[in-house]
C-alpha cells in the first residue's frame, strides 16, 4: 500500500514540467542554468519546482561556486518503481477476485 510520501512523491513527478527535468537529470549532473536552457522555463518557476522535487526527496544538490548542481536519486525512483510492482503483481494475482454486490 502508498504511504502518504508516496503520495508526495507521486505529486512531485505528477507535473509534466517536473518529470522534464527528472528526464533531464536521469542523463546527467545539471544546473539551474542548464536546466532554464534545456526546459525554456523561467527560472523563478524552475526554481520553484526543483524546491518540490528536493522536498520529495528526487533531487539532491551540489554547491559548485556561485551554482548549485542538481542530481537526481535514483533509489528514490527505484523504490516507487518496486512499489508499483508489487502493486501489479497483486492486480495479477488478484485479477478473479470479486467482491459481491449487496
Amino acid at each position: 500500500m502508498m504511504t502518504s510520501v508516496d503520495t508526495d512523491l507521486m505529486r512531485a513527478l505528477g507535473d509534466p514540467l517536473r518529470l522534464r527535468i527528472v528526464t533531464l537529470l536521469a542523463r546527467e549532473t545539471l544546473c539551474t542554468t542548464h536546466l532554464v536552457e534545456e526546459t525554456g522555463a523561467r527560472q523563478t518557476n524552475l526554481s520553484n519546482h526543483l524546491r518540490v522535487l528536493r522536498e520529495a526527496g528526487v533531487v539532491e544538490t551540489e554547491p559548485c561556486g556561485r551554482f548549485t548542481y542538481y542530481r537526481l536519486r535514483p533509489d528514490v525512483i527505484e523504490a516507487l518503481a518496486g512499489q508499483f510492482a508489487a502493486l501489479a503483481e497483486t492486480a495479477r494475482n488478484h485479477a478473479d477476485t470479486r467482491r459481491a454486490c449487496p
